[in-house]
């Protein structure tokens, strides 16, 4: 009976607890370099919200080198980065009410994290990218967002 049992065992953790099941949640990681940890994500249609993780893993405070998520339609990141640079740190460096923006977190420092949730049903027509709003560093820290059937 024992042999039966751990035989059992063995095979059921072989196999995942729920066949096909949707991740809908990314952890980002961003640092003093900025940098992010990931150049693409995911997102499954069958989600009806995906969240974003953010973890800032650097040191330096976020007025100096903070860090956001932001997701829009990537014709539309130039145009928001620029307004964003207006509407200051106070606004986490995003136009308020910016009907261009389908989700952005608050701009965080070294150590910090933060979480976005994005309405997957706002993700028609893409491409979408994530990108850091702060001034300058959406050159190096943006990715693509891609909606997976």
């Amino acid at each position: 009976m024992l042999c039966k049992t751990l035989v059992a065992a063995v095979l059921f953790a072989s196999f995942p607890l729920v066949a096909g099941a949707a991740t809908c949640s990314a952890d980002l990681e961003g640092n003093d370099a900025m940098k992010f940890s990931m150049a693409n994500i995911e997102v499954p249609k069958s989600c009806t919200a995906f969240t974003i993780n953010l973890k800032h893993v650097g040191k330096l405070p976020k007025n100096v080198m903070g860090h956001n998520v932001v997701v829009a339609k990537s014709s539309d990141m130039a145009g928001i980065n620029t307004d964003g640079v207006k509407a200051g740190l106070a606004a986490d460096y995003v136009k308020p009410g910016d009907n261009r923006v389908i989700a952005h977190s608050k701009v965080i420092g070294g150590g910090e994290s933060t979480s976005i949730s994005i309405p997957v049903a706002k993700l028609s027509e893409g491409p979408y990218s994530f990108f850091c709003s702060f001034p300058g560093h959406s050159a190096l820290m943006k990715g693509t967002l891609t909606v997976k059937p």
